[in-house]
């Protein structure tokens, strides 16, 4: 796989997506998903010119934090309230926020750092039972909730689509968490600044740009099929 090529052939895609939904100047972070990838490949990566990665494990994190100086991480992935102590430092956004027990483990590390954590909060947009996040009725009052947690940033939301052959079918599914994300919005409260909308695979990242995202999570467009 030439991980720069790869990367390149995304930026375009990501690129043109932007110019058919009239979002041409607007910016599009790209985060190369590293689930299963060795710190060699995403130095690959790196040496490419690419910076910012997403790890869907800890563990994962963990492992490579020290072997690729210099990468932005977001943790993308479910995050169990005691792995929170390991990545609060190590992160520039949590992804995942998906309930007020997690919300106050990472308050108490944020404070305990004097940082202010930047997340998203991740709805479960489609309802599908095998994945984590909000539904989309409880997200409106989890936001209010938010306000308590002066150590925590919402910057948007996230949300993972169901996995479909035909990327057109996940297009309502998007268009729906963005219209959420302009309902938070207009709430305008304190410590919620809704500026980021994250969604968008491999299988269907194009129509999550036609659809609002500005954030995409790329994985085996760019570095092949996982293992």
């Amino acid at each position: 796989m030439d991980i720069k090529a790869a990367i390149n052939e995304v930026e375009q895609n990501i690129a043109a997506a932007k110019a058919k939904s009239n979002r041409a100047e607007e910016e599009v972070l790209l985060i190369a998903v590293t689930k299963t990838q060795s710190a060699d490949t995403i130095n690959e990566a790196m040496a490419a010119g690419h910076m910012l990665f997403g790890e869907n494990r800890v563990q994962e994190l963990l492992a490579k934090y020290d072997l690729i100086p210099g990468a932005i991480w977001h943790l993308i992935g479910h995050l169990q309230t005691n792995k929170v102590k390991y990545i609060i430092d190590k992160v520039a956004m949590i992804e995942s926020l998906d309930r007020l027990e997690l919300a106050w483990e990472i308050e108490k590390r944020a404070a305990a750092l004097c940082k202010i954590m930047p997340v998203l909060v991740r709805v479960n947009i489609a309802e599908e039972e095998s994945k984590f996040g909000l539904r989309e009725e409880a997200t409106v009052g989890f936001m209010q909730e938010m306000v308590n947690f002066p150590h925590i940033k919402v910057m948007g939301l996230m949300t993972i689509g169901p996995y479909v052959c035909d990327a057109e079918e996940i297009r309502p599914v998007f268009a729906r968490l963005r219209q959420l994300k302009d309902e938070v919005a207009s709430m305008h409260l304190p410590h919620i600044d809704m500026k980021y909308l994250s969604m968008g695979m491999s299988n269907d990242y194009q129509v999550a740009v036609e659809e609002g995202a500005n954030i995409v999570r790329v994985g085996s467009s760019i570095f092949g099929l996982r293992n």
